[in-house]
């Protein structure tokens, strides 16, 4: 029997366990808006066929600018699935890795072929199997010399996961 954490051996892949709640979330968003707007519209008496479709779209639009990135791991690779377009990265050939602050945090990899994947740090948070699959090939391209920028972020993140791994540790022993 396959263990639970996203990756079953060393071959195999290692996936975000959360992206089929997050997908669910987003519909439930945009759901909500979609029947608080339509119900709005009937009990002011303005509901048209136009308005309807405006409202739908409008639902739409929502769900997919919430609608998360399926992040998948394996050995020496990292890849992206958005709606329409997956992207992927070497990891053992990665040449820099950024991070990006703003309205939310991401991670930007760039791999020697010019392959380029944005992630939401926490993803790797949440997923130690995806984090060590990532970690694994960036020790590699630095080992290789390769990876030209981005050991510090990267040093920061393991931080940052092992901090939130041991405080997940010591709350489930009831050291906290």
């Amino acid at each position: 029997m396959a263990p639970r954490n996203g990756a079953r051996g060393p071959a195999d892949v290692a996936y975000d366990l959360r992206w089929a709640r997050d997908v669910r979330d987003s519909v439930r968003c945009a759901g909500v808006l979609l029947v608080l707007l339509l119900l709005l519209d009937r009990g002011t008496g303005r509901l048209t066929l136009w308005r309807g479709a405006l409202w739908v779209t409008l639902a739409m639009l929502l769900f997919l600018a919430l609608c998360p990135a399926r992040v998948r791991a394996g050995e020496d690779w990292l890849s992206t699935r958005r709606l329409l377009r997956e992207r992927r990265v070497r990891t053992d050939l990665l040449v820099s890795v950024r991070c990006l602050d703003g309205v939310s945090q991401r991670l930007v990899l760039r791999d020697a072929f010019g392959g380029r994947v944005e992630i939401d740090p926490e993803v790797l948070v949440r997923n130690p199997p995806l984090w060590f699959r990532l970690e694994a090939g960036a020790q590699k391209a630095a080992a290789d010399g390769t990876l030209l920028c981005g050991a510090t972020v990267l040093r920061l993140l393991s931080r940052r996961i092992d901090h939130e791994t041991a405080h997940a540790v010591f709350k489930v022993s009831g050291l906290e």
